[in-house]
């Protein structure tokens, strides 16, 4: 344990480095720290707090700054949160409204980038087995039919059916009345299954038609988890992450392969509240120079999702915490309120 007094120091070297993003001397925080104390007796401190790990010597500078182990103890039991102000959850409040799940989720994502300037993410409900309530067929050209899925939570998917023969509209109609009078409010897994049994009482004309529906549209409803992220290009003003291309390249390309990040993601829907990775702490080797601040959110009192944020480990953690907090309080309220009215 710290003492208070390299805890008071080590709270003031963060805090000035967040906000200036540069190492600070033992003279620079003497006049911050606002403690009795002589430059030499604060520089003993912070060499203390250096043989611990919480603080580093950039070579090009005398001054010293944060490692991954010393955020992680200014966050765990220096940090002061800092609540949104009003107007922040006010336009929070009225941007989360939609009449899609999917479009509350991008709004979510942008609000978080928006409001913190690293990029937000938000990893979307799993979807497997999903069920439709409604399906509609419609003609767009001779072999093109456009397939329109809304989910039992009313979220719309559409997809081009690439047909081997031209349907009618009429014929088009019969088969989305049909699909609707028979399985609406079932998986489409178990649509394949019954379907199977009604093909020989079917007009062998639709038979391609429903076979490739239901193909379609389970893949449409079974993909994997998707993960929405907006604000990328913010990081490329964090001058800590943009000083080395090699590493930005990495990051980037873990935003485009997605698969790690909803681990993580996935990881952190698990447990309770707001979590904080710091540098390593991710185990994503991309993220070793970056935190991710993330929070689960629901739909009618039950997790479906984890939202968050990605920035460099010089971030006002005690600003953006309540900020992805409060996202997640207000998405779920947003989902739960639009499942209740639907």
């Amino acid at each position: 344990m710290l003492d208070p007094r390299a805890q008071h120091l080590l709270k003031t070297l963060v805090e000035r480095y967040v906000a200036e993003g540069q190492p600070v001397g033992s003279r620079v925080l003497s006049k911050q720290a606002g403690l009795e104390l002589s430059p030499a007796t604060i520089r003993n401190v912070m060499a203390d707090l250096e043989e611990l790990g919480y603080i580093a010597s950039p070579h090009t500078s005398a001054g010293r700054i944060p490692t991954s182990k010393g955020y992680r103890f200014f966050v765990d039991s220096l940090m002061v949160v800092r609540p949104l102000g009003q107007a922040e959850i006010s336009r929070l409040e009225g941007e989360l409204h939609a009449d899609r799940p999917q479009q509350l989720v991008s709004a979510a994502a942008s609000l978080l980038s928006q409001l913190t300037h690293f990029a937000g993410v938000v990893m979307t409900p799993k979807r497997r087995e999903a069920s439709f309530r409604h399906l509609e067929f419609l003609r767009l050209s001779d072999r093109r039919v456009l397939l329109i899925i809304v989910t039992a939570e009313g979220d719309v998917q559409n997809r081009i059916l690439h047909t081997d023969r031209s349907y009618s509209q009429s014929q088009l109609i019969e088969a989305t009345n049909f699909f609707n009078q028979h399985y609406a409010g079932q998986p489409f897994g178990a649509v394949r299954t019954l379907l199977a049994e009604e093909l020989a009482s079917l007009r062998t004309d639709i038979v391609g038609l429903m076979t490739a529906a239901v193909e379609i549209g389970g893949a449409a409803l079974s993909e994997d988890d998707a993960l929405v992220v907006t604000g990328e290009k913010n990081l490329l003003a964090a001058s800590d992450l943009a000083s080395n291309m090699g590493r930005l390249r990495r990051l980037f390309d873990l935003f485009e392969q997605k698969t790690s990040l909803i681990h993580l993601l996935d990881v952190s829907q698990k447990a309770h509240g707001v979590q904080i990775y710091i540098g390593g702490e991710s185990g994503l080797v991309p993220l070793d120079e970056c935190s991710v601040v993330t929070a689960p959110y629901e739909r009618d009192g039950q997790v479906i999702g984890t939202l968050g944020v990605i920035g460099p480990t010089r971030m006002a953690y005690e600003r953006v915490i309540p900020i992805v907090d409060v996202t997640a309080k207000l998405l779920s309220n947003a989902l739960t309120q639009r499942m209740n009215d639907s």
